[in-house]
């Protein structure tokens, strides 16, 4: 059963979405003047990108690490107001494939570029703009798809620097806007969404209000696991990190989710990596990841752990799909 996540006081509740006209959500009648589409958020990795969506959203639906290839799949975060809907479609960060999974990830990237209404392609303040962000911003505007410019991370440069940076970027997104922003401060964020807004067209809310995100409920409970687990290793190890769901049950008798997950590595060094002297890593992964899991749904969890090796698994076209 594919469930979405649904936001709320609450800090969340699950809503079945398996049922109806072949599988699919169906647009709700807006009012007169409603605006909506989707957005494609590009940029190189850890530059910000999920970390704006999830300010954006006002609630975590993408995980965050300072590790490149956090974000492996494409996952919607929906803006929703009275006046408009975006749909925010966070994307793996700009790459050279050098293997299944990295091939599958930017192809990700090319034709969800291909079908949106407009783009906010995120850059750093903090680094010099560098051939990554040239590419990003060219295939930006050879796509003819509207586009912002986020420049992130301000809040890390003053002064002189942060102008040369801002000016630097003006010069290569032209004509495209350029927006000083911090996801960290949420510092000009607002024009971001005014900007984005502004290149609506107008057209039907695609998620339900309080919805405010597509991702079923075992796609986000994996991802919150790979989150901690890249928090807490180092070198090769988080490329070589993936999570597969072995068991999810919802108890009757009382509000508790049961889960059973998999952290996959590729070597026998890796799995003592991350399960750690006395199974201390894997521990500290399994009770950080409980306590955001819990958070986001509003319900308590269980949360039993286990760590295989299943060597060469990002050169198997295969199982990259089955996991993405």
């Amino acid at each position: 059963m594919s469930r979405r996540h649904k936001g709320g006081e609450d800090g969340g509740v699950f809503e079945d979405t398996s049922g109806g006209a072949g599988g699919g959500l169906l647009p709700e009648a807006p009012p007169p003047g409603f605006r909506s589409g989707f957005v494609a958020v590009l940029g190189r990795p850890n530059v910000g990108k999920s970390t704006i969506v999830n300010a954006l959203v006002g609630q975590k639906v993408s995980i965050v690490s300072d590790r490149p290839q956090t974000t492996r799949r494409r996952i919607a975060g929906v803006v929703d107001a009275l006046a408009f809907q975006l749909v925010l479609l966070d994307l793996p960060g700009f790459q050279k494939p050098f293997d299944a999974l990295t091939e599958r990830m930017q192809r990700t990237v090319d034709e969800t570029l291909k079908e949106v209404d407009a783009a906010l392609v995120v850059l750093n303040a903090a680094e010099i703009l560098g051939g990554g962000d040239r590419f990003i911003l060219a295939a930006a505007q050879a796509s003819e798809t509207p586009f912002v410019v986020a420049l992130n991370k301000v809040d890390l440069v003053h002064g002189g620097r942060l102008q040369g940076a801002l000016t630097a970027s003006e010069t290569l997104a032209a004509p495209a806007a350029v927006l000083a922003v911090s996801a960290k401060t949420g510092h000009n964020l607002h024009l971001v969404l005014e900007r984005l807004v502004e290149s609506m067209p107008e057209g039907p809310r695609y998620f339900p209000s309080g919805e405010v995100s597509d991702q079923p409920l075992e796609m986000l409970i994996t991802e919150l696991v790979r989150e901690q687990a890249l928090r807490r290793t180092r070198e090769e190890v988080p490329h070589a990190l993936a999570v597969e769901l072995s068991s999810l049950v919802e108890r009757q008798d009382k509000p508790l989710l049961e889960v059973e997950a998999i952290i996959i590595v590729e070597s026998e060094s890796q799995k003592g990596i991350v399960i750690g002297r006395g199974g201390a890593v894997v521990k500290q992964i399994g009770t950080a990841a409980r306590r955001e899991i819990e958070a986001i749904l509003g319900t308590h969890v269980f949360l039993s752990l286990r760590v295989k090796v299943r060597r060469h698994w990002r050169r198997d076209d295969a199982y990259v799909e089955r996991l993405l």
